[in-house]
C-alpha cells in the first residue's frame, strides 16, 4: 500500500509539473488500432481455414470469460483507495482511469 501511495505522489508531481506547459498538440490519448489494421486482422482470420477460426474463437471466449473473471475478483480495495484519493484531488485522472477512455463521464 505504501509503495501505491509513493508512486501516486510521484505521478502528481510528475503531472503538476507537465500540465502548465502542455498544449493540445501534445496531449495525446490512445484510441486503438488504426483501421487498417483493423482491415488486415479482419482479412487475415477470414482467409484462415474454417477450423482454424472456431479455434481462434473459442480461446478468444476463452481469454474474455478469464479477463472478465479476473477483473471481477481483482484487487478492489488498493484500485478503489487510490480512486478516492485521485477523486478528491485531480477528479479528472480518477474517471479517466476508471472508465479507461475520455467520455463523457469524463467532461462531467
Amino acid at each position: 500500500m505504501k509503495k501505491e501511495l509513493t508512486a501516486a505522489l510521484i505521478c502528481f508531481a510528475c503531472l503538476a509539473l507537465l500540465i502548465p506547459t502542455a498544449n493540445a498538440s501534445t496531449i495525446s490519448v490512445f484510441s486503438g488500432p488504426s483501421a487498417s489494421e483493423v482491415t488486415n486482422a479482419i482479412k487475415e482470420f477470414k482467409s484462415l481455414p474454417r477450423a482454424e477460426r472456431k479455434e481462434r474463437v473459442k480461446e478468444a471466449k476463452k481469454a474474455l470469460k478469464e479477463f472478465k473473471k479476473n477483473k471481477r475478483r481483482g484487487d478492489a480495495s488498493t484500485n478503489t483507495v487510490l480512486l478516492v484519493i485521485l477523486a478528491i484531488l485531480l477528479p479528472p485522472l480518477a474517471v479517466y482511469l476508471h472508465q479507461g477512455e475520455v467520455n463523457s463521464k469524463f467532461w462531467i
